[in-house]
């Protein structure tokens, strides 16, 4: 939790116990949640914790760059702690999202075609592994 709040900190954000909370569910997870999932989540710790602090802690979070909204499902907006740049893999089946680790050797230039790069959004749709093995055992 100290690490949690050393990140806080070290972004000018005053680090609340609601904010901890969020945070400490997003590091623990990686399950990529909605805002409705954290909350959820958070509320079982934290009984008094409303939905906009919830809202407004993401977005203070994504604001500082140590929390990237996923805009994958189109459908809702999807949250990642993890900082380092890597891509995300989407099951149609299942509505999980899983972290790819593919190098980009684009991102490593930093300038492309004359264009700054300041940060990188990629993801791959299809079925996981786990939804392909379900649908070969019910063969």
């Amino acid at each position: 939790m100290e690490n949690l709040k050393n990140i806080l900190e070290a972004a000018s954000i005053k680090p609340t116990f609601e904010r901890l909370s969020i945070l400490q569910y997003l590091d623990k997870k990686h399950n990529h949640p909605t805002a409705a999932m954290i909350y959820e989540e958070v509320l079982k710790k934290v009984p008094t914790i409303s939905k906009t602090t919830v809202y407004n802690s993401l977005n203070l979070f994504i604001d500082k760059g140590f929390v990237t909204p996923l805009y994958i499902t189109g459908s809702e907006v999807r949250y990642d702690f993890a900082t380092k740049p890597h891509h995300h893999f989407f099951c149609e089946k299942c509505g999980k999202i899983y972290d790819l680790e593919v190098e980009c050797p684009i991102f490593k230039k930093k300038h492309f075609q004359g264009h700054l790069i300041r940060e990188q959004h990629s993801y791959f749709r299809g079925i996981c592994r786990d939804c392909l093995e379900k649908e070969k055992m019910a063969k």
